[in-house]
């Protein structure tokens, strides 16, 4: 299934990188040599989406559209067209992509959250798209998880063996903990959506944190049979926090200049 269109939410306020979020967006802090906000819309090039809707806050709407667009297209993304469309209030997750709802319509799209990146030839996007039955079925990417993880990511209910990397799912739970979890399948921040999603999150109400949950939609797509997983081989990379902006740079300072640079 062909998907054009990527939704990238990027309004977080980055309190886990402050005092460099103090006035820095948390997006367009630097990974190597270019903002996170630009690995997450490169990847979603890659699996051959033409338009990113990116998702930001009043304060980083002008400075995310001023990268992309001064003096022309970044090399690799002049077939991409980045729209940022701004989320005026922090009202979770679920909330910041609704906001996409009018620019992407009634089509499929992929999710990306910006604080993770993927790990250089791990992509993850087109397994997705693959696995969405033509656009029948939402598909969320899963990873496992330790035990440390399971009361930080959404947990989701198995509904079937997996096979060939899939497998059904009933549904979802946001930051559940060790005893609550229904399975060790943990969502990792990649997605692929049907424009359904839009209408269960105009009904959904605030959850965990006060917040309208993402995670709440993708049980309702669970409940009404209309969701899978594809279980990932390699983790994301987060660089959301000092500790995992300091492990990418690294990881992907190895496949940019090769190990004699740390030697």
């Amino acid at each position: 299934m062909s998907i054009d269109v990527a939704v990238i939410p990027a309004a977080g306020r980055g309190t886990r990188m402050r005092p460099a979020t103090r006035v820095v967006p948390k997006a367009l802090l630097t990974v190597i040599d270019r903002p996170a906000i630009q690995y997450a819309v490169e990847e979603a090039a890659r699996a051959g989406a033409k338009e990113a809707v990116v998702v930001v806050d009043l304060d980083a709407g002008h400075l995310v559209a001023q990268h992309f667009s001064l003096d022309g297209a970044l090399p690799g993304l002049e077939d991409i067209q980045v729209r940022p469309v701004v989320q005026e209030e922090a009202l979770g997750l679920g909330h910041a992509v609704s906001e996409a709802a009018h620019m992407v319509g009634d089509r499929s799209f992929f999710c990306l959250l910006s604080d993770n990146i993927v790990r250089p030839g791990h992509d993850v996007l087109a397994s997705l798209g693959s696995g969405s039955r033509d656009g029948a079925v939402s598909v969320m990417c899963l990873r496992e998880l330790s035990d440390e993880f399971l009361s930080r990511y959404g947990v989701v209910i198995p509904d079937s063996d997996v096979v060939d990397g899939f497998l059904d799912l009933a549904g979802a739970v946001e930051k559940p903990g060790v005893k609550a979890a229904p399975s060790r399948f943990g969502l990792v921040g990649r997605y692929v959506f049907t424009p359904e999603v839009f209408s269960i999150l105009e009904k959904t109400s605030p959850g965990v944190g006060g917040e309208i949950q993402l995670t709440d939609a993708i049980q309702e797509l669970g409940k009404r049979g209309r969701l899978r997983g594809y279980v990932a081989g390699e983790s994301l990379l987060d660089v959301g926090t000092p500790e995992g902006l300091l492990i990418a740079s690294y990881e992907l300072g190895l496949d940019r200049y090769g190990p004699e640079l740390f030697e």
